[in-house]
């Protein structure tokens, strides 16, 4: 009788986020097996993690839950609980506002970020556990895993894939599931 080759599976509970060499704002994605060049803050990454510093905070934190644009046709397959964006969808970055680091709903007069953007950086867009469930003021907000600008541009301290990386990492993730940045 010959034995065939089942796929491994991967066990992982934890996504890694290396640096990547030569650039600050680039970084390398690791779960399991899976391996995936990824785009972080414009300033690099940071243990003192600060509003509006572009830096993606070293430390683990755990996904949430997340979001996708539902009339852009990308079939996820993921147990995470995931809503479709609503035009009136925001997200508040003033840390003044007791809603600050909150989902909040227009019209929402404080600063604040669309969830539904032109650029599609959010058509996938994972909340990971940054300042949430302990908010404090100034330590950041709307730190999420989402996809990617045309030629790994950095982002404002999220962690970015390409869409086809994340097609590959979602059946794996799960609410829990950590993101840990080195």
């Amino acid at each position: 009788m010959e034995k065939t080759r089942r796929p491994r599976r991967i066990t992982s509970t934890t996504l890694l986020v290396r640096p990547a060499p030569g650039k600050k704002s680039r970084a390398l994605v690791q779960f399991g097996a899976i391996r995936v060049p990824a785009a972080i803050g414009r300033a690099g990454r940071t243990v003192l993690k600060r509003e509006g510093d572009g830096a993606t905070p070293i430390a683990p934190m755990k996904l949430l839950y997340g979001f996708r644009r539902g009339e852009r046709p990308m079939r996820l397959e993921t147990s995470l609980s995931i809503r479709r964006i609503r035009t009136d969808m925001l997200w508040c970055d003033q840390a003044e506002d007791p809603n600050y680091n909150r989902l909040v709903k227009a019209p929402f007069r404080p600063s604040h970020e669309e969830m539904k953007r032109k650029d599609g950086l959010y058509d996938v867009c994972l909340v990971m556990d940054w300042n949430i469930t302990s908010r404090a003021r100034n330590r950041g907000s709307a730190i999420f895993f989402h996809l990617i600008k045309p030629g790994y541009e950095p982002t404002a301290g999220c962690v970015a894939v390409h869409p086809r990386d994340m097609r590959r990492l979602l059946p794996f993730l799960r609410k829990g599931t950590v993101i840990r940045v080195l």
